[in-house]
């Protein structure tokens, strides 16, 4: 077996694991259960698509974590993990999608043989990899366990980024920009939705400035006309037309870190609102950004974006932002602060946040929106793609 190339240096990793477990004695949680992949990724190096069958990393409160999953997905925790093979643990196939056996009577045993059955035991309860089924069975299989909902614990301790996350964020800034130059190069009237897509996929998987493209956790969004109106359908065989806006959101990713950012396309000559909208996100965004410096809030950069936004006749009633880095399938957010009223989270230098700032209108959408870095004295956009809309005959 070849020593797997981490993506993070093993002293890396060992800082992760001592942060979350503070975080974990000042819950009073013994051993925690971890199941969201990116979670996995970012305690272990763990990559692989095996998300879709159940899977953890157990990380007790000394010693290095333990992964555990299907038997023929250990070979690829070898291939991607920090830790030595010892500390990881395949169960056998006969588990998998069976309605007479469940894979978690396998993790009982597991941490039992640890000694860590009697202890209180952390669990994401509220993440998308995490069934009702699983919960039932271990609290029939570790009858002895005192349970604590620690949904979110890990996923707060990625929120302030490495230098080397912040490169590999970078990296995928530089893609996604490759991406959306695509669409300003190739878009136009009577060109099939899904051959744009394609070639916004080439883009995005070929890459930029010699680094290598990931998949995204969520498919380009590339609705046009009336589908604009809402939020998140993807694409048809339709063909582009003029008289119509199109808004791409899409991500470069690298090595899982993602980097989202939406353009809107206006085939013709955009109708006036779709003008005013466009000077109203601009001009909001600038009021949000001077907000976006550490020691401010969250909540600020909600405050300045939506009052300047309303000041000029627009509205928009779900959040204009959420934390941003590494991630798997179904979503790139990190689901922890999200920018709006109410949310307290105090800004540091190291956060990355998707200021996400989209207006649906009755005819269509228009989406301009960010990759943000907060830095020592403020906040600066990873991308440089030009905001305005792009507008082709």
């Amino acid at each position: 077996m070849t020593t797997p190339v981490l993506a993070f240096t093993v002293q890396e990793y060992d800082a992760r694991i001592a942060k979350t477990r503070r975080a974990m004695e000042a819950a009073g949680i013994d051993t925690l259960i971890v199941t969201d992949p990116a979670n996995m990724a970012w305690l272990t190096g763990y990559d692989g698509w095996s998300f879709y069958v159940h899977q953890a990393v157990i990380l007790g409160s000394s010693g290095a974590p333990l992964w555990w999953g299907r038997a023929m997905d250990a070979l690829g925790a070898k291939r991607t993990v920090f830790m030595s093979p010892e500390h990881i643990f395949g169960y056998e196939d006969s588990y998998v999608q069976n309605p007479d056996k469940h894979p978690m009577q396998d993790l009982a045993r597991l941490i039992s043989a640890q000694g860590w059955q009697g202890g209180r035991i952390g669990l994401e309860m509220d993440n998308y990899y995490f069934t009702a089924a699983a919960y039932l069975s271990l609290l029939q299989n570790l009858p002895e366990a005192k349970w604590a909902d620690a949904n979110g614990m890990v996923n707060w301790q990625r929120t302030v980024k490495s230098a080397t996350e912040i490169t590999y964020m970078r990296r995928a800034a530089k893609i996604v920009e490759k991406m959306h130059a695509t669409v300003v190069e190739r878009a136009v009237p009577g060109m099939k939705k899904n051959e744009l897509v394609a070639d916004i996929y080439h883009a995005a998987i070929t890459g930029a400035d010699g680094h290598w493209g990931d998949y995204p956790s969520i498919v380009p969004l590339a609705p046009s006309g009336a589908d604009a109106t809402a939020a998140h359908l993807t694409w048809d065989d339709s063909e582009l037309k003029t008289g119509e806006a199109t808004f791409f959101e899409i991500a470069g990713v690298y090595r899982r870190y993602h980097a989202p950012q939406s353009r809107t396309l206006f085939l013709g000559e955009p109708p006036k609102k779709y003008r005013a909208a466009e000077n109203a996100v601009l001009e909001a965004v600038a009021a949000g950004m001077e907000q976006a410096k550490p020691g401010n809030l969250t909540e600020d950069i909600a405050h300045a974006f939506n009052s300047t936004l309303n000041r000029l006749g627009f509205e928009k009633d779900s959040r204009c932002g959420y934390s941003i880095g590494l991630s798997y399938p179904p979503d790139w957010g990190e689901r922890t602060y999200s920018l709006r009223g109410n949310d307290k989270t105090i800004l540091e230098a190291g956060m990355t946040f998707h200021f996400m700032p989209a207006l649906w209108l009755d005819d269509g959408g228009i989406e301009i929106t960010e990759p943000v870095l907060i830095t020592e004295t403020g906040a600066e956009n990873l991308c440089n793609t030009p905001a305005e809309l792009t507008v082709k005959g």
